[in-house]
């Protein structure tokens, strides 16, 4: 069993939308990102690497090559678990927590479980994803950005 940690933040700005775990979360504002700042798919993506001792999110695509710009992060996810499963490895469990003040997760918690478990290719009983706020404290709380945290185990396949 290996378990691995990751963490992702983005600052709120420019035009688009907010994205979590492929789900639009929120409409009205993006985030400062190269790719589309998807910080939970982020926070997933450096958990499976650092359970499998592959590196990093920034090592594999990193910010300064334009060949990201604008990526769908679920995407890079997908590229992610390929290279954990050829390591041999499959996911077994997922614990996940937004952090945000004003982005609520609740309304999407389901679809973004399920499109998390389809591209980790395990059960959605296998992964949480929780919110919490920082009762105004810091940037986040203070609804400059958001933050994703995330663990995952892994097992041999």
């Amino acid at each position: 069993m290996r378990v691995g940690w990751g963490f992702d933040a983005h600052r709120f700005g420019g035009a688009g939308r907010t994205l979590l775990g492929g789900v639009v979360a929120d409409r009205a504002r993006g985030v400062e990102a190269t790719s589309d700042g998807d910080v939970l798919a982020h926070a997933v993506a450096d958990a499976l690497l650092g359970a499998a001792a592959l590196g990093d999110l920034g090592a594999l695509f990193p910010s300064g090559d334009p060949r990201w710009r604008g990526a769908d992060s679920m995407g890079l996810l997908a590229e992610v678990v390929s290279r954990v499963m050829a390591a041999g490895y499959r996911v077994t469990s997922l614990d996940a927590t937004v952090i945000a003040q004003e982005v609520r997760v609740a309304p999407h918690r389901e679809a973004i479980r399920e499109r998390l478990a389809a591209v980790l290719e395990t059960d959605a009983v296998a992964v949480s994803v929780k919110a919490t706020t920082t009762d105004g404290l810091g940037f986040l709380g203070r609804d400059e950005g958001l933050a994703a945290m995330a663990i995952v185990v892994l097992e041999r396949a």
